[in-house]
């Protein structure tokens, strides 16, 4: 498998440019408190040296967020970074305050009716010296004419300083991937029962979220969608309220050249139901599928030496681990998130080596006389290399200590991998999705059925993704060989158990626990199994339905990484020269992670990017409606056949229904030194939730 290089992105970035709004949110309460003292006035858009003088001689301030704006912040300043912007104490809203009349107050929220009428009771009780208003998108007119007549009918007129709409209403978990945070976003605009308004306020609320993405990159996209559904519904409102937006609608610049704007691909989940919850062989993907992830923090369990507890009869204590990754600072998970996962254990051991030996290195230096290298000449060239040598500890040991953290998680991860099986239920699905069983469908049916069946291989879970993975590949089962496969697992579990239970425990005792009563299966396990089926059933309805597409017609083959053969023997040679603990453990599983270095496959939403970015005739750039905020009406493309079209520097992809690690990677096979690719869903998740959804529209 040849490993994706993460994007090169420059400080004009979606992430830079969020993390600026939210900064001169923070900095411009005393460029506002000054206006008032010295009448003179002060601009809403600061230059590093500005916010940095607004720093030096920033009051100190309380910070008031509500559950959806902290997840926006969380990603983008830590607690120290947000002292140093003057925040001394930053509280939930919701939350019982005490007053502290003599600091003023931020307040970064949603603009609800329930957030206002505590934002209201706040002032009335003068809680805090002033209050400055955020809202994180647009406040309706309507709804702030009801507020400011509860501001005034309370007495808390006086409180209000300021009020501000910041169009900044996503997560942006990194340089190049957001989100909008909408939850169960895939249930919302697939219910059968959702009525008319329903849909127009769901997807009212995507177009303005995704609005607050444009609007903070300050240019204007242009917007490409599928025809009808969800995408043309959230293009053609998001096309209108950039177009009757008074002043982005007339920059030429922003952070683009109004000659070379970015393109807009707006999506439906619908289009690819296998990659959210297909088996995956990437460092960062498998992060979040086999462990507890979620806005760049890891949790997992950790069991202590046993020899703490010898003599004790009792098991070794189990810790919980949380770890904080920020894949755009964090220079290992940066490089190496996207690289196939022997790669990345092999990396960090060679990386740990070398640091480890440079360390070894220098404290020789100074060990004192045993160490000749640490003799001073009278010319003091040793003394000067010696001095420098310790200078570099500090920032070498910072390293050897963030690739430690490394190697814990990617013993974590190997320790799921290893006893769940993974790399089995990858190769298996991949070569389903690919086609590779189009002409032999019975072999397909029959190593499904396998797999499914056999008790130590996986959990419910992973078996419940492998049926689904079958019954949306084409041309390898009818329904009737669907509902087969789908009762061999059924009745297998229920009759066997799962070596693996849900929370990794092994399926004997944990099902003592549970007073289980069929098979080895815990209760939890067996809830997993009923929602399970109940995500096939539904499936093989939309499918009946012709409401979905399958998927081995919609992936291509991008690069091969040789035969098996070849990965085992790259995976072999790895082995020999990795020496740390993580693949310590590896070794333990060398034949089961060869097929983890097979071969990479553009998924659909890469291929249509794909497509309209390089402007290929008869594919989805012909097929996707064009809508340019700047136009009015439709363009038609085919008359833009005989135009020459600027190339495309930046993509925006955007995906209604739920994201998904693997799918952010894979589209970054788009991107090259000439173009970037961001990638945004209505929420992130990983392919447990996803399976949750499926089941809840059964």
């Amino acid at each position: 498998m040849v490993a994706i290089s993460p994007p090169t992105q420059g400080p004009s970035g979606l992430k830079a440019a969020q993390l600026s709004a939210v900064t001169n949110m923070l900095l411009a309460l005393s460029n506002i408190d000054s206006d008032d003292n010295n009448k003179s006035g002060g601009g809403s858009t600061y230059g590093q040296q500005q916010q940095q003088q607004q720093r030096d001689a920033n009051p100190w301030k309380l910070l008031i967020y509500d559950t959806h704006t902290r997840s926006i912040i969380s990603p983008l300043l830590s607690v120290s970074q947000l002292r140093s912007n003057g925040v001394t104490l930053h509280l939930l809203l919701n939350s019982d305050r005490e007053p502290i009349p003599d600091v003023p107050a931020v307040y970064f929220v949603q603009p609800t009716q329930e957030n206002l009428s505590i934002i209201a009771r706040d002032c009335s009780r003068n809680l805090y010296e002033r209050a400055h208003l955020h809202f994180s998108t647009r406040i309706e007119r309507p709804v702030m004419e009801e507020f400011a007549r509860l501001v005034v009918n309370t007495g808390g007129l006086s409180s209000v300083a300021s009020v501000h709409d910041q169009f900044v209403d996503f997560v942006c978990l990194e340089n190049n991937l957001f989100s909008l945070n909408v939850p169960q976003s895939y249930c919302v605009y697939n219910n059968p029962g959702a009525t008319e308004r329903d849909m127009e306020l769901a997807m009212g609320n995507i177009a303005t979220g995704l609005f607050s993405v444009v609007a903070t990159l300050g240019c204007v996209p242009v917007i490409r969608c599928p025809r009808g559904g969800a995408p043309e519904m959230v293009a053609r409102k998001l096309c209108k309220l950039i177009a009757e937006h008074p002043t982005l609608i007339r920059s030429k610049d922003g952070l683009h050249k109004s000659h070379n704007r970015p393109v807009l691909v707006i999506m439906d989940r619908n289009m690819d139901l296998i990659t959210p919850v297909q088996h995956a062989s990437t460092y960062q993907a498998l992060v979040d599928d086999v462990l507890d992830h979620k806005a760049n923090r890891v949790e997992f369990n950790v069991k202590q030496d046993a020899n703490a507890t010898a003599g004790r009869g009792r098991a070794p204590p189990v810790v919980r681990k949380k770890l904080d990754i920020d894949p755009d600072i964090d220079p290992f998970y940066s490089q190496h998130k996207f690289n196939p996962f022997p790669e990345a254990i092999e990396s960090n051991g060679a990386e740990l080596q070398e640091v480890s030996a440079r360390e070894q290195q220098i404290r020789s230096k100074t060990g004192g006389a045993s160490a000749p290298a640490a003799v001073v000449s009278p010319g003091g060239g040793d003394s000067t290399e010696l001095a420098t040598a310790v200078e570099s500890l500090p920032v070498l040991l910072d390293r050897k200590k963030k690739l430690e953290v490394h190697t814990s998680i990617l013993q974590a991860v190997m320790n799921e991998v290893a006893a769940r099986d993974v790399p089995q239920f990858y190769e298996l699905e991949t070569s389903l999705a690919t086609g590779s069983y189009k002409n032999d469908p019975s072999s397909a049916k029959k190593e499904v059925i396998e797999l499914a069946a056999d008790p130590s291989k996986g959990n419910v879970n992973d078996k419940v993704r492998l049926v689904i993975v079958y019954a949306l590949s084409n041309g390898v089962g009818n329904t009737s060989d669907i509902d087969e496969v789908a009762q061999a697992m059924k009745e297998s579990l229920e009759t066997k158990g799962s070596t693996i239970s849900a929370d990794g425990a092994a399926g004997s005792a944990a099902a003592a626990e549970g007073g289980g009563s069929h098979g080895t299966l815990t209760k939890e396990d067996r809830i997993l199994l009923e929602s399970g089926l109940r995500a096939i059933d539904y499936l093989k309805k939309l499918r009946s339905m012709q409401m979905i597409p399958t998927m081995s017609s919609m992936m291509q083959t991008e690069v091969s990484g040789g035969t098996a053969s070849s990965g085992s023997d790259m995976l072999s040679s790895f082995m020999a020269r990795a020496t740390n603990q993580a693949t310590g453990l590896l070794a333990k599983a060398t034949d089961k992670l060869g097929t983890m270095l097979g071969k990479t496959h553009k998924h659909r939403s890469t291929i249509a990017v794909e497509n309209i970015c390089e402007m290929r005739p008869n594919t989805e750039d012909d097929e996707y409606l064009y809508l340019d905020p700047r136009v009015r009406g439709d363009v038609d493309v085919a008359a833009l056949r005989n135009a020459a079209r600027a190339p495309v520097r930046e993509a925006i992809a955007f995906m209604i229904g739920g994201g998904c690690y693997g799918e952010y990677q894979n589209l970054q096979m788009v991107a090259n030194e000439r173009r970037s690719v961001t990638y945004g869903s209505t929420e992130i998740v990983d392919p447990s939730t996803f399976l949750n959804h499926l089941a809840k529209l059964a």
